[in-house]
């Protein structure tokens, strides 16, 4: 039989490399054993390793070592609640010789802890503190999989990407900011034929639920407390508080808003002239006007001058779903995604930035392929006439509905009929 591995070898043809892991039947241990079917969630972590130029034979780095890795530590949100895991998992690990491992949000090994023996087999592969295991640097893996998914994963022996840690076997469930919905990392069990059984992936589900609940419960993990928080997607009036007080925006307000939030360095008046209006003919006093309105309703001392610039930190649900994208949590960066910014304003800079975050989105969306994600879009008011989406869900769910749907979209938008095509706008 032909090893799947040789389709990701550098220089092998990429049509065939993923028509291999789409497709593959079998995977193999190191010795190269059969030994069964291939998930889907596995070829497809494959297929993005494998395009993210992860080689088999390939090791974790380190990142952060010593006083960095202590600090980053310490300052951590997910350090509220270690000792909620050791309590939870310590026990586990070190009665059944496993290791308890928790990442952040980028892959990054922040504590790797466990039966002594086992942690001093991790070492060997470099499962170590300050280590990076996204799936973009060491392929499939349970931690690193699953911040990229965003949703729980465990990872049988051979299904890991790279072959030296094929022997291990692993389960993590990402933990997330209860406030915000952002992935604030994932909680790991990691170890050998103990945790093959189906159970450790809910015993490690439930560990990170119970590690959000704890979350909710101390101080919030969101913006300092003087923090202005800014609700701007699916509405052309955004929503502020600030200090306590909820404050609905008018629509130039709201773009202001928005662009200061997005340059605390401050703009200029000349900038958010250029920023705000097509028209040139809109003079300078007409800007200083508004921004003397904007400054009566925010408190005061919000608003400085020299460059225009807010004095505090402003947590937004616009950098959420930026944040979520970056990170490869598409269900969390969905969740947060309530319609396009300030869908009525014809602001340049505004327009710009909608259009970007919903690209970026879309394009998050069709590369993961789930079908419900997909689904979410497609029905939702901002893209019920998407093409793209409806070609991407169609090709994982096609069903009567939906092919009916893209057909109609596909002739009155005259394009191309047909699948796996896909054009994302730019």
């Amino acid at each position: 039989m032909t090893d799947p591995w040789v389709a990701l070898e550098p220089g092998a043809d990429p049509v065939e490399r993923d028509r291999v892991l789409r497709h593959a039947h079998e995977t193999f241990t190191a010795a190269g054993t059969v030994t069964r079917p291939v998930r889907t969630v596995v070829a497809d972590s494959w297929i993005r390793s494998a395009r993210a130029g992860v080689g088999p034979d390939g090791t974790a780095s380190v990142e952060l070592v010593d006083g960095d890795l202590g600090v980053y530590r310490a300052e951590h949100p997910l350090a509220r609640v270690m000792p909620l895991f050791r309590e939870l998992m310590g026990t586990f690990a070190a009665d059944d010789e496993q290791v308890l491992a928790v990442c952040d949000a980028q892959g990054r090994l922040l504590w790797v802890e466990g039966h002594p023996s086992a942690v001093r087999q991790a070492e060997r592969i470099n499962f170590v503190p300050g280590a990076r295991w996204a799936e973009s640097a060491v392929g499939t893996n349970a931690p690193g999989t699953a911040v990229a998914v965003d949703r729980p994963v465990q990872v049988f022996a051979a299904e890991h990407f790279i072959r030296r840690v094929q022997p291990w076997t692993c389960a993590a469930a990402p933990v997330h900011d209860p406030r915000t919905g952002r992935v604030l990392g994932a909680v790991d069990i990691t170890g050998r034929n103990k945790l093959a059984h189906p159970h450790s992936l809910g015993f490690v589900q439930a560990v990170a639920r119970a590690a959000e609940s704890q979350l909710a419960l101390l101080a919030p993990v969101g913006p300092a407390p003087d923090a202005l928080e800014l609700a701007a997607l699916g509405r052309d009036e955004a929503h502020l508080l600030s200090a306590g007080r909820a404050l609905r925006l008018s629509r130039r307000h709201s773009e202001l808003l928005v662009l200061l939030a997005r340059h605390p360095e401050g703009l200029t008046g000349d900038e958010l002239l250029c920023a705000l209006y097509e028209d040139e003919s809109v003079t300078p006093v007409t800007l200083r006007a508004e921004l003397a309105r904007l400054r009566r309703v925010l408190a005061p001392g919000l608003l400085a001058s020299r460059p225009y610039r807010l004095t505090v930190p402003v947590e937004s649900d616009i950098a959420v779903v930026e944040r979520s994208i970056e990170a490869g949590a598409v269900t969390t960066a969905v969740r947060a995604y309530t319609g396009p910014l300030l869908p009525g304003s014809r602001a340049p800079a505004v327009a710009r930035l909608r259009r970007r975050l919903a690209d970026g989105l879309r394009s998050a969306l069709i590369a993961r392929r789930d079908p419900d994600l997909l689904a979410d879009w497609a029905h939702a008011p901002w893209g019920e006439d998407d093409l793209d989406v409806w070609r991407a869900l169609a090709a994982v769910r096609p069903t009567a509905a939906v092919r009916a749907r893209l057909n109609e979209l596909e002739s009155e938008q005259a394009a191309p009929r047909g699948w796996p095509h896909v054009t994302v706008r730019r």
